[in-house]
């Protein structure tokens, strides 16, 4: 393809636009949106109104008069269309951590007479960690992984599996998994699926009621930019709502919070999975970069999101087939979530030369450079732009100057 075509491309592109939504320096290239998505224009006038207003001159009222005692579950509503999730099966709470651990614990709750989980191998090691952790105490529970007890998911499922937590988009390959295929194995085998969706909320034509899923969870501060540490979300079937037990009974999960009974009743319904107060600035913030979501399609989001990341292997194929670098994701579109991951010995450095050209991925261990293509604010000339830097770098050996060398906090 020729420039030209590049810029047809973005000429008629329907979601070009929404770019002017978002707070981006001029001729910067973010593609670390599957990490951190920037923020809403709007976000900082939302923010002045819930600090100076609401809590700078209503204080207390305010819990009622604007609305911060719902927020959980107000936002839960403006998420649930972006999941395929009906009316009273989201709520927002709580980090996703947090919420792995509660969905994981509701899952095995469901399950009582089963005694092992099923994650993967690869996973983002908190979801590792929180079964690790669900297993202290309980000489019963067991946990086999995907990768090292079996090769598949069919190799580890039988009679006593309880739960089964995958991640619907692998966070270093970009892979993207068969939700509604998994799910019915997992169901066929008599288990309760929970999906980790991080790294599709916001950016994939999510169908979770349709694929039947039990439980899910994910972060917000990705593709949904809702800022650094916004809070994470969970969804549960509206057929568990009423079962439904979580260990983490905090007051807000009670059904009658204000009347301060001694012991614990739950609420019937998804705002079981509440615990303690929430962090209400920071939902406003989710607020509002949620408001920018409201009519998008995501069926042109994924359109886009396949061809960007076609796009972008396809130029480096082409470009850069001399420097070494390696393809980590799936090649064929519809088995990628909306990131490429590159594979080159030099990663590290190559992404921080890159940065400092204005060409924003992330780097993770031990040989993998990660470029997330979120469709609402990059452009096909943005593909284009990158991979010229990126072939300028490797022939000039910029990456090779020192600086790029040294190892930040934060990869």
């Amino acid at each position: 393809m020729t420039l030209d075509d590049i810029r047809a491309l973005d000429r008629a592109d329907p979601l070009a636009p929404y770019r002017e939504k978002f707070e981006l320096a001029d001729g910067l290239i973010y593609l670390d949106g599957n990490s951190l998505g920037p923020m809403a224009k709007t976000i900082p006038a939302e923010m002045a109104k819930a600090v100076e207003d609401e809590w700078g001159r209503g204080l207390i009222s305010s819990w009622n008069d604007a609305g911060w005692w719902e927020l959980p579950v107000s936002l839960g509503a403006k998420l649930a269309p972006l999941l395929g999730a009906g009316p009273g099966q989201v709520v927002v709470s709580d980090s996703t951590s947090v919420n792995i651990y509660k969905t994981l614990q509701a899952g095995l709750a469901l399950r009582p007479d089963r005694t092992v989980m099923v994650s993967e191998a690869a996973s983002f090691p908190t979801d590792l960690y929180i079964t690790e952790g669900a297993m202290q105490g309980r000489e019963a529970l067991t946990r086999r992984l995907v990768g090292e007890v079996g090769a598949s998911l069919a190799d580890v499922l039988d009679e006593d599996v309880a739960v089964v937590l995958l991640s619907h988009v692998d966070y270093r390959s970009g892979e993207l998994y068969d939700m509604a295929k998994i799910t019915r194995q997992v169901h066929e085998a008599g288990a309760i699926m929970i999906w980790d969706l991080c790294h599709s909320a916001g950016i994939y034509p999510v169908e979770l009621d349709a694929c039947n899923v039990d439980l899910a969870m994910g972060c917000t501060y990705k593709y949904l930019n809702g800022g650094p540490g916004a809070q994470s979300w969970i969804y549960a079937a509206e057929r568990h709502l009423g079962n439904i037990r979580q260990p983490l009974r905090g007051w807000w999960g009670h059904a009658q919070p204000f009347a301060f009974e001694q012991d614990y009743r739950p609420e019937p319904g998804i705002k079981a999975f509440l615990c303690g107060s929430q962090a209400i600035l920071g939902m406003r913030a989710l607020s509002a970069a949620l408001d920018v979501m409201a009519d998008v399609d995501l069926t042109q989001v994924r359109a886009k999101s396949m061809q960007l990341t076609d796009l972008f292997i396809a130029l480096v194929d082409e470009q850069c087939a001399a420097h070494g670098f390696g393809l980590f994701s799936p090649r064929e579109a519809d088995r990628r979530g909306s990131q490429v991951a590159l594979t080159h010995a030099d990663g590290y450095a190559i992404v921080q030369a890159l940065i400092a050209r204005g060409v924003v991925g992330d780097f993770r261990m031990p040989d993998i450079l990660r470029f997330g293509f979120a469709p609402l604010y990059i452009s096909y000339e943005d593909v284009w732009n990158a991979v010229a830097t990126l072939k300028d770098i490797m022939e000039s050996g910029a990456w090779r100057e020192p600086q790029f060398a040294v190892r930040a906090a934060v990869t």
